[in-house]
């Protein structure tokens, strides 16, 4: 049914979009536009949302919200129930309990047909006790959505408040989060009743959450499971505003109380869009049980092709003289029931191929997909791993695939059953959240946007904070995070810009941590060479060998122009830390975000304080040493000549054994003729060349 255009009303047909200034309208004429403006979008929300049938494009629609935001902003004109309270209210604390108008009870389900016909037949015996026909009984059959049920009231017409089901008595009321849903009106429209509240679906649309997911992985964010698990979550979100960002959408079903009567189901269907309620399409009456039998099955065909996921449908009486009749038992009605869809299980059809960016800067493949049961659990994504397995399984977007948990975790596609094209998807040559060219290093692939890969950025952070970096306290995983969100970091230099205004107006920055953090900045901005060259988390360069770098070529600018050869010639690199080293500081993104850093650090040349005492002896050490940390072992070494390397090889001197070795290290050891020493001999050798006294 289509709704009835607003008379008069300048902003339904062709409306104007060049609008005087706000500040040129007095508070009349600004109040009268506001409500202009009101009517005509809640008109066009009840077409687009509802009827499917819009009046006016995109920009027009966006230009008239904007104009009454404007008038309501400039004038302080009240918003309650304004369309643009859509856009999500002030956080709250918590959400509250609410009690329903009336019970919001569950229903009796099955899956199997006998139990469907069982049904009937208490249908049947329950309406000829309570004095009505049974062979007069027909049955109103409707989707049983895989959403959240919610109750919405509206009193005088206008839309008062919405809460959760919970336990059917009481729920989570979740009213500013329900009111930014597109679909669900702020008044009725029509001749509507004077009380109403009624039942609906919260849902997600298949493609809106493939979409969703979609930019949440590309964002580093996990993905949702299934649109129910994503809908629920959503609706149950303390910022109205993360709610209106994400797209849920409503179908209503039935009345729970109303200053109306009605003398069949099936009339509810019909008189709710007449109030602006949007309702499902693919409802219908039928005459008997058996033509309820043939609609679910009817729907389980068309099932994979809805825009929505279902997971069965519900079968009511339609008569609702004889659904008073029969009641209810404790926790259901007795003249409903729900004929549930065989679960899906393992097999699927890949919707989507998403490239997610690792901190590390690998590239996973992630398939979404129809939600399908696991080993237990729904799943709507799963793993492709890298390239290599996309080529080795040949899948592509449309495919119908088997899907397994490795390991009973992580669920991955295991085959494909129905190819839907000749073709493999094909793997992004550069990265789909920097652009940076993609390097395949075997069956894996990786960005090489590195610094400058925000989806490599807060692990770049992270770790330049870290102890194995500057050792920056009060930057870690979470308020990096934090900072990220807000806007406040885009690469590492930005760190040392930040304000204290910039800092105080997230949550829990006081202004001592504020303090606190910039002094740790400050003193962060002359760091040793080899502690700056460990931060920067270089592919393969850890605490040693960024000590061995610092040794041989003393300053930063050495070190980052050296050429593979030179570096290959520092003891413990070979041929493939030189190469990730070589292209880690060759990729003109990393240079740019390293010059920009350097505006603000200046790392020291490296200068070696102590003596020769071990000049030409190289150590490697393994397990846990008793009076040093590795890290304290191999820079003792160091700082007297000597070389620690993290690997044995024909150039080592001695193996440092503590607790817990690798066995590994000891095999090379033997395999090289390297002679091995446990703690207290290698501080008798110390001793012996004047390290120790």
């Amino acid at each position: 049914m289509t709704a009835v255009e607003p008379p008069d009303n300048p902003y339904v047909e062709n409306p104007p979009t060049d609008f005087e200034s706000v500040d040129a309208l007095d508070a009349e004429s600004a109040h009268e536009q506001a409500e202009q403006l009101r009517e005509a979008i809640r008109y066009h929300d009840h077409q687009y949302y509802v009827e499917n049938d819009p009046v006016i494009g995109d920009r027009t629609y966006d230009a008239l919200f904007a104009r009454l935001q404007d008038l309501e902003d400039g004038f302080g004109l009240d918003r309650e129930n304004s369309p643009t309270q859509r856009v999500g209210g002030e956080p709250l604390d918590k959400l509250a309990s609410v009690e329903h108008v009336a019970p919001m009870q569950s229903i009796d389900q099955g899956g199997e047909v006998t139990e469907v016909r069982e049904f009937d037949e208490r249908v049947a015996r329950g309406m000829g006790d309570a004095g009505f026909d049974p062979d007069e009984r027909t049955y109103f059959c409707e989707p049983k959505f895989d959403g959240l049920s919610v109750e919405i009231v509206y009193e005088d017409g206008v839309y008062q408040r919405a809460a959760t089901r919970g336990d059917g008595e009481v729920g989570e009321d979740v009213t500013e989060n329900v009111r930014t849903i597109p679909s669900v009106p702020g008044r009725l429209r029509g001749d509507y009743p004077d009380t109403l509240a009624v039942r609906g679906e919260v849902y997600i649309p298949t493609d809106a959450f493939q979409a969703y997911n979609r930019e949440r992985i590309e964002r580093g964010d996990d993905p949702f499971a299934n649109p129910r698990n994503a809908a629920a979550g959503t609706l149950r979100q303390l910022d109205p505003s993360i709610t209106a960002e994400r797209p849920l959408a409503i179908f209503f079903f039935g009345v729970l109380d109303a200053s109306v009567e009605f003398e069949q189901n099936s009339e509810v269907y019909e008189r709710l869009p007449e109030w602006g309620l949007r309702v499902t399409d693919l409802a219908e009456e039928v005459d008997s049980i058996e033509d309820a039998i043939d609609y679910r099955d009817r729907l389980l065909d068309e099932r994979d092709d809805l825009p929505f996921e279902i997971d069965g449908v519900v079968i009511k009486l339609n008569d609702r003289a004889a659904c008073d009749a029969l009641g209810s038992t404790a926790r259901a009605p007795r003249w409903a029931f729900a004929y549930k869809f065989p679960a899906r299980t393992e097999r699927t059809t890949i919707r989507d191929v998403v490239v997610q960016v690792g901190r590390t800067g690998r590239l996973t493949p992630v398939a979404l997909m129809d939600p399908v049961e696991v080993g237990g659990v729904m799943v709507s994504r799963a793993s492709l791993h890298n390239p290599a397995e996309i080529e080795r399984l040949g899948v592509d977007v449309g495919d119908e695939v088997r899907v397994q948990r490795a390991g009973d975790v992580i669920p991955e596609v295991a085959e494909v059953l129905d190819a839907a094209s000749d073709g493999t998807f094909d793997f992004p040559e550069s990265c789909p959240v920097c652009d940076s060219p993609v390097e395949r290093d075997g069956p894996l692939a990786f960005c090489t946007g590195g610094l400058a890969c925000p989806a490599q950025l807060e692990r770049a952070i992270v770790h330049y904070a870290s102890r194995a970096g500057l050792d920056i306290e009060g930057l870690g995983e979470e308020r990096v995070q934090q900072l990220l969100d807000a806007g406040l970091v885009e690469e590492l230099a930005d760190l040392y810009e930040l304000g204290q205004l910039d800092l105080t107006s997230l949550e829990g920055w006081g202004m001592q941590s504020v303090a606190n953090l910039q002094e740790e900045l400050e003193a962060s901005r002359e760091p040793p060479l080899d502690d700056f060259l460990a931060a920067l988390n270089v592919p393969s360069l850890g605490a040693a060998t960024a000590t061995a770098l610092a040794r041989e070529f003393g300053t930063f600018e050495a070190v980052m122009d050296a050429d593979r050869e030179q570096l290959q010639a520092v003891d413990d690199i070979g041929p493939k830390v030189a190469a990730e080293i070589r292209e880690f500081f060759e990729t003109e993104r990393n240079r740019e975000a390293i010059e920009r850093l350097l505006d603000h650090v200046d790392p020291q040349p490296y200068e070696v304080e102590g003596g020769d005492e071990l000049d030409g002896l190289t150590f490697v050490f393994t397990g846990t040493l008793s009076n040093y940390t590795r890290s304290e072992a191999q820079e003792l070494v160091e700082v007297h000549g000597g070389s620690a390397t993290s690997s044995v090889s024909g150039n080592t001197d001695y193996l440092v054994v503590g607790e817990n070795p690798g066995q590994r290290k000891r095999d090379d050891a033997d395999a090289n003729d390297v002679q091995i020493l446990d703690e207290d001999e290698f501080e008798e050798l110390l001793a012996g060349r004047g390290v120790l006294d």
